[in-house]
């Protein structure tokens, strides 16, 4: 599931800069092809996490996402001073600073849909919805592209969190190091 959201977004991301920067734009030519591949690889982003719903893995993992503890906000506010000490961000399976990004990430992702379709579909809506639309899905794109190389460059420099993701296991010292109040 993570693989092909990466892949879509990814696509998403390559696309929109070729269709926003002008020098991107003249070296890739082909501008329909383009505008295609963007619209379907967003309008078919959300697809992989519907289709993972199946997964009982996932609900328990969207479950561990979608609640915060006290023990959050403490890593949060860590986070914020700057505090790098492991004993004063203590963390579960997941994060503050994962479960912060998985639910800004979900929320723009439909937003995105959303204004991309009132773009793609122009008789849904009056022109200053669309104008609206067009500000919006704009900023957001580019709010986007600075999150993701964040998260890009935060898995980068966590090989066994990336080894995590590819095997769904982790070496269980990493695990108590840096999660350790998780719960097998």
């Amino acid at each position: 599931m993570h693989r092909t959201t990466a892949a879509l977004m990814g696509v998403c991301v390559v696309t929109a800069a070729c269709l926003y920067v002008p020098q991107l734009a003249e070296l890739v030519g082909r501008r329909a092809l383009v505008v295609t591949l963007h619209e379907w690889s967003g309008l078919l982003s959300p697809v992989p996490v519907l289709v993972g719903l199946a997964s009982r893995a996932l609900r328990t993992d969207l479950r561990l996402l979608n609640r915060f503890h006290p023990h959050d906000r403490r890593w949060l506010r860590a986070a914020v001073r700057r505090d790098k000490r492991r004993e004063s961000r203590p963390a579960g399976k997941f994060n503050a600073g994962q479960k912060t990004y998985a639910a800004w990430i979900a929320g723009a992702v439909l937003v995105m849909l959303g204004t991309g379709l009132l773009m793609w579909f122009t008789d849904l809506a009056p022109l200053v919805w669309r104008t609206g639309a067009t500000f919006v899905h704009d900023w957001l794109a580019l709010a986007i592209g600075i999150v993701l190389a964040g998260h890009i460059g935060m898995a980068l420099a966590d090989p066994e969190a990336r080894r995590g993701l590819r095997t769904g296991s982790v070496d269980r010292e990493w695990a108590e190091r840096e999660h350790p109040l998780w719960r097998p």
